[in-house]
């Protein structure tokens, strides 16, 4: 693993283009925000994936936005459920529930969003990473990125219908999930706290000029052949949805991350407008000494920052 970068190195002042975006990016945005809140899931229980003391895991199907069809994996307590947590995976980490808290009275709802293997494959759309990112890019209304923003607030309207006792709703991601929270997060009201884990999507002009070997090495690629693709993604961008941001945020950002551009984590986290806490982690997407005490070490501040403790 190369040597970390000082910290200030990924933490560039943001651009007033940046945390501002185009001018209709708040119209666009509650636009499909008042798309996907008028959708009725009607969620139901498909299958009992496993069972365990005290804890339950089945599969979840339900209608998001275009008639789409999702699944998602519930693990929910025995006994009432007074809180509800939706969990966003990051790209190839919808095959299971997304890092369980697995803490009393609290159900987890783990979507895995349009295109995803396996409970929301979809004929035309491509289920890996380099593939599905760029998928109607060429227009910010086909681009499947807002789709997927759509299934996340579906989810939470799902999760509602199967708990309707529930006093409260929070958000969690990571990676590619954390990026789609980030645009989740400024236009849902009903989202109490979010926890948001080496985040993508954040800062589109400095992911644009940085290498990766994540799936934003495919936009960055596309964006030198076809400069067009700008315009669509300066919509996307997780730091710009991140100043909308009023609620608490907790950010894991890491100082190292071949995959997810550290400088577009830290806009994520520099950007966000609320109350909000960073913890700065070594490295993501890598393994290195020490990496299971830090996911241990996010792991417990996500349960303070939610009250779970």
């Amino acid at each position: 693993m190369s040597a970390a970068l000082p910290l200030d190195a990924h933490r560039g002042k943001l651009t007033g283009d940046v945390l501002t975006g185009p001018a209709d990016f708040d119209a666009f945005w509650r636009g499909r925000y008042d798309a996907a809140a008028a959708v009725e899931p009607r969620a139901r229980r498909v299958s009992e994936i496993s069972r365990e003391p005290g804890w339950r895991l089945s599969e979840v199907r339900f209608t998001s936005t275009d008639g789409i069809e999702l699944g998602a994996f519930l693990l929910e307590p025995d006994g009432g459920v007074e809180r509800v947590v939706v969990g966003l995976a990051g790209y190839g980490g919808a095959h299971e529930p997304f890092d369980p808290l697995r803490r009393p009275g609290v159900a987890e709802l783990s979507p895995a969003v349009r295109g995803m293997p396996a409970l929301s494959e979809l004929p035309g759309v491509p289920n890996v990473a380099a593939e599905h990112v760029l998928h109607g890019i060429a227009a910010r209304e086909s681009y499947i990125i807002g789709g997927c923003v759509e299934d996340v607030w579906v989810s939470i309207t799902a999760a509602q219908e199967l708990f309707p006792g529930a006093s409260r709703v929070d958000l969690r991601g990571g990676s590619f999930g954390g990026g789609l929270g980030a645009l989740a997060l400024p236009w849902d009201e009903r989202i109490t706290a979010g926890a948001l884990s080496v985040p993508t999507f954040g800062n589109h002009p400095a992911r644009l000029r940085t290498p990766c070997t994540g799936s934003g090495e495919s936009v960055r690629l596309l964006a030198q052949r076809d400069p067009s693709v700008v315009a669509t993604v300066r919509y996307f961008d997780a730091a710009t949805a991140a100043a909308r941001v009023g609620v608490p945020v907790l950010v894991g950002a890491a100082r190292v991350d071949p995959a997810v551009p550290p400088v577009g984590q830290f806009a994520v986290y520099e950007a966000l407008a609320g109350p909000k806490m960073l913890v700065e982690l070594t490295a993501g997407h890598l393994e290195f000494d020490g990496v299971e005490r830090e996911k241990a070490t996010f792991h417990g501040a996500t349960l303070g920052w939610l009250d779970l403790l």
